[in-house]
C-alpha cells in the first residue's frame, strides 16, 4: 500500500466516523443503548458515568482492527489509526472542551463555540425521545437547532428542560 493509499484511507475512516457516530448516537445510545447512555443526560458528581462503557466496547473494536489489520489485512491497519484519530478528536472536543472533564475552557466565539453551544442544545431534552445535534465534531447552526427543538417541544415529540432559553 502506497503513504497515498494509506492516507486517503486513514482520512476516510476519521470522516466516515463522524457519520457513524451521529448513527451511533441517535439510534443506539438513545435507543436500545439508553441504559448506558442515560446517566450522560442527567447531572451528577461521578468522575466516571455509564455512558463510559461505550468508550470501552469501540475501543476494544478499535484494538482488534490493529490486530488484524497489522496480521491480515493493512488497509485495516490504517483504518484503525482513523477511527483511533476521530477518538482523540472526540475526547479533547466532547469530554474536554464540552463537558469540561479535562480542561477548564469556554469559548467565546468562532467554531469551538458552536461546538459547545451545539451540545448543550442537544443536552436541552429531558428523556431519549426528540433531541437535535447527535454528530460530535461537525456542529449545525445554533438558531436551526433552537428552532428544531422548539417545534419538537410544541409537537410533542420532545420534551426541553426549563432552564433552556429557546426564545432567542
Amino acid at each position: 500500500m502506497t503513504w497515498l493509499e494509506a492516507i486517503a484511507v486513514t482520512m476516510t475512516a476519521l470522516v466516515g466516523m463522524e457519520l457513524f457516530a451521529w448513527y451511533a448516537h441517535k439510534y443506539i445510545m438513545h435507543g436500545w443503548g439508553w441504559g448506558w447512555h442515560r446517566d450522560h443526560h442527567e447531572p451528577h458528581d461521578n468522575t466516571f458515568e455509564k455512558n463510559d462503557l461505550f468508550a470501552v466496547v469501540f475501543g476494544t473494536i478499535n484494538a482488534a482492527m490493529y490486530i488484524f489489520g497489522s496480521l491480515y489485512w493493512e488497509w485495516l491497519w490504517w483504518a484503525a489509526l482513523g477511527v483511533n484519530l476521530y477518538g482523540v478528536i472526540y475526547a479533547i472536543v466532547h469530554d474536554g472542551l464540552v463537558h469540561q472533564r479535562f480542561f477548564r475552557f469556554v469559548p467565546k466565539s468562532g467554531y469551538a463555540k458552536r461546538l459547545v453551544q451545539a451540545h448543550k442544545l442537544h443536552h436541552a431534552t429531558i428523556g431519549k425521545e426528540g433531541g437535535v445535534s447527535f454528530g460530535f465534531v461537525f456542529a449545525g447552526d445554533p438558531v436551526k437547532l433552537k428552532a428544531k427543538l422548539r417545534e419538537q417541544a410544541r409537537n410533542g415529540t420532545a420534551t426541553v428542560r426549563e432552564s433552556r432559553n429557546l426564545t432567542e
